[in-house]
C-alpha cells in the first residue's frame, strides 16, 4: 500500500489508512468525518465546501440522493468571478469558456467529497449497494485484495461507463454497427465526424494510418470503405486494448494492426489521418485529454511530421472542430500557418455541422461558441507535389 496514496480518517477503533484512488490524481482529502443517513445535504454541502471530506456508512441509494441534492445547491451557487447584474454575461466568449472550466472544476471538487469504502474485491459493505466488481475491475484491473476509499461521483462514473461499454454507441456510417468505449476512452457520441471520412475521396485503398485511435472507430470506418491495409496508433493502454476489442468484433481485425506509438508508426502511407483533440487547453484530468490538447501538442506534432510519413502524392486528413477559434483559444490564421510551416497545403476541405444537442440550447454557457461550430476534414499534401 505504501506505493499508493492513502486516506485516514479517525474511527471507532483508533485511525484508519487505507488505499486513495482518484481517477484524475485528484490528492487524498486531509480532513474526513463519518456521515450516514442522519447527515444532511446542508450540512454534507457545507462541510464538502469547507474540504472535508465525508466517508459515507449508510445506506448506499441514500448517498446517491445527498449527492444529487448537493448537486442542486452547487448549481444555485453563484460562480466565483461570474458577471454581477440581472442582464450580465461574459464579455467575450474565451471569458465564458474560462468561467465555465473554473465553475465545473468548483463542482467536481465539491461533489468529490462523498467517500465511499470498498473492500479488497471491490464490492461495497454499503445497505442497497449495487455489485460494481466488473465495472472496477474494467477500470483498475483486476483487485489487489486492499481496501480503499474512493468518491461516490467516481463510482456512479464507473458504473456509467460499464454500461455504455455494454450497450455501445451506433456508428451510422459503419451501417449502424456499435462500437464500444472503455472507461476512460473517447466515445464516438458526437458522430458527423465520421461522416466526413464516410464520404470523402479516398486517395488510395491500399494503406492508411489512423493516429490516436482511442475506440477504433475511425480505422473501422476507413476498413469499411474497403482500405486494405491500416495501422492504429495510440499510446493508452486502455485506447489499445479497446480499438483491438472493437475491431476484432467489427470483423476488421485482419485489416488493422493496432500499435503503440506516440502519433505515426514507422514507415509511410498514401492516406494518415488525424482526429487530434479540438480544444487547446489544460485538461483537467487525464480523461479530458480526449478533448483537450495542451499548446496543441498532438495537431502540432502530426502537422509536423505528416510530411516524413506520407507516400508521394498521398494525403493527411486532419479532422477538426472550429470550436477553439469561436471561443478565441485558436485562430484560423494561426491553424494555416502551422499548416504551411509544416511543408504542406490544403488539397480541400469538407465541412459539416454539429447535430449534438448543446449545438441548440440556450442555457448552455458556451452556446454562442457551440452554434457556430463547424467540423472539418482538411485534406492536406505535400506543397509542390
Amino acid at each position: 500500500m505504501t506505493d499508493f496514496p492513502t486516506l485516514s480518517w479517525p474511527d471507532t477503533d483508533g485511525p484508519r489508512t487505507v488505499r486513495w484512488r482518484s481517477e484524475a490524481g485528484t490528492p487524498a482529502p486531509k480532513r474526513v468525518v463519518i456521515a450516514d443517513d442522519r447527515t444532511t445535504a446542508d450540512d454534507a454541502y457545507r462541510l464538502a465546501c469547507e474540504g472535508t471530506a465525508l466517508l459515507w456508512r449508510g445506506d448506499f441509494q441514500n448517498a446517491r440522493q445527498l449527492l444529487l441534492a448537493m448537486s442542486r445547491r452547487a448549481e444555485r451557487k453563484p460562480r466565483k468571478g461570474a458577471p454581477k447584474g440581472p442582464n450580465a454575461a461574459p464579455a467575450t466568449p474565451l471569458e465564458a469558456f474560462h468561467l465555465h472550466r473554473q465553475a465545473q472544476s468548483q463542482r467536481a471538487r465539491t461533489l468529490g467529497m462523498v467517500l465511499l469504502p470498498l473492500e479488497g474485491d471491490y464490492s461495497i459493505a454499503l445497505r442497497r449497494a449495487p455489485d460494481v466488481k466488473l465495472a472496477c475491475e474494467e477500470a483498475w484491473g483486476p483487485p489487489d485484495g486492499e481496501p480503499s476509499v474512493v468518491s461516490l461521483r467516481e463510482v456512479l462514473g464507473l458504473i456509467g461507463a460499464h454500461e455504455w461499454r455494454k450497450k455501445g454507441v451506433a456508428i451510422p456510417a459503419l451501417g449502424g454497427a456499435h462500437v464500444h468505449p472503455y472507461y476512460g476512452v473517447f466515445s464516438p457520441v458526437r458522430g458527423e465526424y465520421l461522416d466526413l471520412i464516410a464520404r470523402a475521396p479516398l486517395p488510395s485503398v491500399e494503406k492508411a494510418f489512423d493516429i490516436g485511435t482511442g475506440t477504433g472507430v475511425i480505422a473501422a470506418v476507413l476498413a469499411g470503405r474497403g482500405v486494405k491495409q491500416i495501422v492504429a496508433t495510440d499510446q493508452d493502454a486502455r485506447a489499445l486494448a479497446c480499438a483491438r476489442e472493437n475491431l476484432d468484433q467489427l470483423g476488421f481485425g485482419k485489416q488493422v494492426t493496432v500499435m503503440e506509438a506516440d502519433l505515426f508508426p514507422p514507415g509511410r502511407a498514401p492516406l494518415v489521418v488525424c482526429n487530434p483533440p479540438w480544444v487547446p487547453a489544460r485538461p483537467a484530468s487525464p480523461i479530458e485529454y480526449a478533448v483537450f490538447d495542451p499548446d496543441s501538442r498532438m495537431l502540432r506534432g502530426f502537422l509536423a511530421g505528416l510530411k516524413d510519413h506520407l507516400e508521394p502524392g498521398g494525403e493527411g486528413w486532419l479532422i477538426l472542430s472550429d470550436f477553439a477559434e469561436h471561443l478565441g483559444l485558436r485562430t484560423r490564421e494561426a491553424l494555416v500557418e502551422m499548416i504551411e510551416q509544416a511543408g504542406l497545403e490544403v488539397a480541400g476541405r469538407e465541412d459539416i455541422r454539429p447535430r449534438h444537442p448543446k449545438a441548440s440550447d440556450p442555457s448552455d454557457p458556451l452556446h454562442q461558441a457551440r452554434a457556430a461550430e463547424v467540423t472539418s476534414l482538411w485534406r492536406l499534401k505535400v506543397r509542390g507535389e
